[in-house]
């Protein structure tokens, strides 16, 4: 009798399991398909994203030092201006803000610094060659006026 009773499954005892939420595949026709990720085609995208972000961020790097070399460059400039202006014959104490025209006279090789314009001089002649209009700034540098 217990040859009868005893159930035997026509399957192959390696293609069952008592837990099939444990196998890596559906166990049903209508499970879920179930694909193992593929981790170059993950690491790929990983890596391009990195990527591209570290080069947006490359790229504001180097605008901000473009600016920043721009800056040092004018700083640099109004520095050298403010030693030719200073080595300059001055006959008035020079205020913050103020336009100013500065002059070369050739025969002396000598900067001078005036308050008179170059339209401005009438039947007067200038000092020399006019070269800039200036404007003194608060840090006692100047800028040349365009």
């Amino acid at each position: 009798m217990s040859d009868e009773n005893t159930f035997h499954n026509p399957i192959d005892s390696d293609k069952i399991t008592e837990n099939p939420s444990t196998l890596p595949y559906a166990h049903t026709v209508g499970g879920a398909v179930i694909r193992p990720d593929d981790l170059k085609k993950n690491r790929s995208k990983a890596l391009s994203a990195m990527e591209q972000q570290t080069d947006m961020q490359l790229n504001q790097i180097r605008e901000q030092i473009e600016v920043l070399a721009r800056q040092a460059r004018q700083i640099e400039e109004r520095k050298k201006l403010a030693e030719i202006i200073y080595s300059a014959k001055i006959g008035f104490k020079p205020e913050v803000n103020h336009i100013y025209h500065l002059y070369l006279k050739e025969e002396e090789q000598n900067y001078v610094l005036s308050m008179v314009g170059p339209d401005e001089w009438g039947r007067s002649t200038s000092p020399g060659e006019f070269i800039y209009s200036i404007r003194l700034l608060a840090d006692h540098t100047w800028e040349i006026m365009v």
